[in-house]
């Protein structure tokens, strides 16, 4: 799942992992996605911080307790430390490479 505003980079994250075999949720602002959240209990979340209704990142620590089981991806234009620990931080713009790290051990992955 990806919860950002950005309609050009859900096109294309939405290409890329279809076409790895992926199903692909999105959001274009927090409200959306925190109820996209709850009804399809995602198992990769990739959150921005700048949407246009408030922070994401300052939810990562609710969808880290409330979905123990998903890896949060945090991703922002601007460098910053993760809220929390258990979340790995992509800086935008990503490449796939980058992408694709957030399916292997690490930091909320």
């Amino acid at each position: 799942m990806l919860i950002d505003d950005d309609r050009d980079f859900g096109l294309l994250f939405t290409n890329f992992f279809i076409g790895k075999d992926f199903n692909v949720l999105l959001a274009y602002n927090l409200r959306e996605g925190m109820v996209a959240l709850e009804q399809f209990r995602p198992e990769f979340i990739f959150l921005d911080n700048g949407l246009p209704d408030g922070p994401g990142w300052e939810k990562a620590n609710f969808i880290l307790s409330e979905y123990p089981l998903a890896q949060l991806n945090l991703i922002s234009a601007w460098t910053a430390d993760s809220p929390s620990g258990k979340a790995r931080i992509l800086e935008k713009p990503i490449n796939m490479t980058d992408l694709m790290s957030c399916f292997e051990p690490g930091p909320g992955c």
